[in-house]
């Protein structure tokens, strides 16, 4: 956590994890194509970054939804976009990167297992 977190906004890849387990929340992907080979969250939905807002519609309202990329500078701005829409949106602190250092599962790309 640093100086830039907004504790009603991130959350903790340990909440997400939970809360995905759950079926609480939808978790989308805004990292590039290309960038999931190095894994991904199993399940996740994906939508560029550069493409997120042409495809908002098709991002539930009623859900909450957790935005993740590399790092988490990417999906902290989708959080703030879609939560000033007025989506119930979350950013997943640390990105794919924190979530792998706290040891949580990934899944490898379907190109690269079948």
């Amino acid at each position: 956590m640093n100086v830039f977190t907004n504790l009603d906004e991130d959350w903790a890849p340990e909440d997400v994890a939970a809360r995905l387990e759950r079926g609480e929340i939808e978790l989308i992907d805004v990292r590039e194509t290309y960038e999931r080979e190095a894994g991904h969250v199993p399940a996740p939905a994906t939508i560029e970054l550069e493409r997120l807002a042409a495809n908002a519609e098709t991002i539930p309202k009623d859900r909450t939804v957790v935005f993740q990329c590399r790092l988490g500078a990417r999906s902290a701005m989708a959080t703030r976009a879609f939560r000033a829409a007025g989506w119930d949106a979350h950013n997943q602190i640390g990105g794919r990167e924190g979530w792998v250092e706290r040891g949580l599962p990934l899944t490898r790309a379907w190109w690269r297992t079948h």
